[in-house]
């Protein structure tokens, strides 16, 4: 009885093939590391651009902040506030 049961178990183990099923997975298995690829690149192409608008953008709003902190505190008066700010903003144009 034993005999017989090793032998079958035997002979059923090559047709599963270690866990793997039956036969080649075809392409299939080239999703996984293209959908990585493609990621990562997304990140190393869009991330420079993105850094760059965000820098720019907060560099242009750091000195409107600084001058209306400065009205703000009193340090200025309204029409040299207007003057400054209207500078600013010709300059970026």
């Amino acid at each position: 009885m034993l005999a017989t049961l090793t032998s079958q178990a035997a002979l059923a183990a090559p047709a599963v093939m270690h866990g793997w099923g039956y036969g080649w997975p075809g392409p299939w298995f080239l999703l996984f590391p293209l959908f990585w690829i493609v990621v990562i690149g997304l990140f190393i192409f869009l991330g420079p651009r993105r850094w760059r608008r965000n820098h720019a953008w907060h560099q242009e709003q750091g000195a409107e902040s600084v001058l209306r902190e400065r009205y703000a505190r009193g340090e200025i008066d309204e029409t040299e506030y207007r003057q400054r700010l209207e500078v600013l903003r010709s300059g970026q144009k």
